[in-house]
């Protein structure tokens, strides 16, 4: 396995600008002018934005957000798209904002999916806007000629990211919600050992609810696969700095650490989590 990452070329700094703001389903689909980021992108990477005066003390903070995909070229130069829920006071001034806002952005951050070396069976399995990750992923597996199939869960409809681009980018879809809205109902964990076996991947990926992943990662270590999860912690500064988000994992020698969800993460190897550790 690759992580991929490009030599010497760490996270930079810029002040960006809202370039179009879109809802798709229950989310918002914003696309911002972010020149530098796109060239050292790759999937798995996060971008940590300055949120305005939404805090008490009027304090500025940041908000982590999957970088759902980057265009490197076009007539406003590069760009980053980034899937937002206005589910906080961070979420919902980001998604409040209008074109032509000023924004200021620092990344790419954090650890990237690793991929394989050579030809494999990869699963993806992407819950909510938690999928965001997953298909410029789908995209690079391609590219080096991996069979890419595809897992798409939410509760309901409106929350189900990506149906339509999946089938663009993967062999085959599945689609499962909590209220049988469209595809199957369920939820992962009812779904994946059946697909599991049909598809029989030597990678799997995830990103999603911490319950999603823990599942996935159990099936895939019962199986023998790989697994690579997109974990999503709070992330106060999304640098390390703060040491805020902080991960329980057991390392190469087997013994029990608590590692930086931002730095050391935010991609961990699903057999290193200590999921029932994580909140504790």
């Amino acid at each position: 396995m690759s992580g991929d990452v490009p030599g010497g070329r760490g996270p930079i700094h810029v002040a960006g600008e809202v370039l179009s703001v879109k809802r798709i389903g229950a989310y918002r689909h914003l696309t911002l002018v972010a020149p530098g980021l796109a060239e050292r992108y790759r999937p798995g990477n996060i971008v940590a934005i300055s949120i305005g005066d939404v805090t008490p003390r009027g304090l500025l903070a940041r908000r982590s957000f999957w970088i759902h995909r980057v265009r490197p070229t076009g007539s406003h130069g590069a760009t980053l798209e980034i899937i937002v829920e206005a589910v906080g006071p961070g979420s919902r001034w980001l998604s409040a904002l209008d074109q032509g806002a000023r924004v200021e952005l620092t990344g790419p951050l954090g650890r990237p999916f690793a991929q394989p070396k050579e030809p494999v069976t990869c699963l993806l399995i992407g819950e909510g806007y938690g999928a965001a990750p997953l298909f410029p992923l789908a995209e690079r597996l391609r590219e080096r000629g991996c069979v890419v199939h595809m897992l798409l869960a939410a509760t309901d409809e409106v929350h189900l990211l990506g149906a339509l681009e999946a089938r663009r980018s993967a062999r085959s879809v599945t689609v499962v919600t909590e209220d049988g809205s469209v595809g199957q109902r369920g939820r992962v964990a009812d779904v994946l050992p059946e697909l599991m076996t049909r598809v029989t991947p030597d990678v799997v990926y995830a990103g999603g609810s911490i319950p999603t992943l823990h599942a996935v990662a159990f099936e895939a270590e019962q199986r023998g696969a790989w697994s690579q999860t997109a974990l999503e912690v709070a992330q106060p500064c999304a640098t390390g700095l703060c040491q805020g988000c902080p991960v329980p994992v057991v390392g190469e020698d087997g013994v029990g650490r608590v590692v930086r969800g931002c730095t050391e993460g935010p991609v961990f190897r699903g057999d290193r989590v200590r999921w029932t550790g994580l909140g504790a």
